[in-house]
């Protein structure tokens, strides 16, 4: 993607762009991990941290996206850098509502802690393993315009979608073995399906690069 402008300003700006965007996707991964880690650990804490650091993802979001404007209305960019500035206000929309979905994890999390676990946790985990590897494969690909990263996050998201549904039923046969599980099995079925929206996230970031590089939109198709 890298490559010179007439005017050594303007690729300066896109590259303070390129770095604003990956600090923000740094902080929704530290909110996908800590999120799942404070449940694994009974942490009301560390979901209390998660929680505060959604209005820092929110202020990057408003950042970005005014710097975003600013490109546009100055350096009147055309081609593949107009597509650049362009998907990068939707992908910043698409990190801050990430940040959305871990804080509603946490959330549940302070209310999971104040009851006996349900089980030991081994899938979620797994789900909040492969989000956060895909939303990082998603930003790696967006920075450096690398197609086929873009894809194997789109093929990816089916990893993430099998174990929201192998979750969904472990938590259905405890519901009905057990009434007294209910409200614990429906918080964590919530957990499980943020996990699955944030998975939802990263493969519009993959899909949006695709489109950046190859001028080609796959939405709703197979990449």
């Amino acid at each position: 993607m890298e490559r010179e402008h007439i005017s050594a300003s303007f690729d300066s700006e896109l590259a303070a762009l390129r770095k604003s965007i990956l600090a923000m996707g740094g902080k929704v991964e530290l909110m996908i991990a800590g999120s799942v880690k404070s449940l694994g650990d009974r942490d009301s804490v560390l979901a209390d941290s998660i929680i505060a650091m959604d209005r820092e993802v929110n202020g990057l979001e408003v950042a970005i996206d005014e710097k975003c404007l600013q490109l546009l209305a100055l350096r009147q960019p055309a081609a593949r850098d107009l597509r650049f500035i362009t998907l990068a206000l939707k992908i910043v929309t698409d990190l801050e509502r990430i940040g959305d979905q871990c804080t509603s994890v946490a959330k549940r999390v302070r209310e999971l802690n104040e009851e006996p676990p349900l089980k030991p946790y081994i899938d979620i985990p797994r789900m909040a393993h492969w989000t956060e590897v895909m939303v990082k494969e998603a930003l790696d690909a967006f920075v450096h315009g690398d197609v086929d990263l873009a894809i194997k996050v789109c093929t990816d998201d089916q990893v993430v979608d099998d174990l929201n549904v192998q979750i969904q039923r472990e938590l259905l046969t405890f519901m009905i073995e057990d009434p007294t599980t209910i409200t614990r099995a429906i918080k964590l079925n919530y957990i499980s399906k943020c996990l699955e929206r944030i998975a939802d996230h990263a493969t519009n970031i993959a899909e949006m690069v695709i489109f950046m590089v190859k001028g080609k939109d796959i939405r709703h198709t197979s990449p």
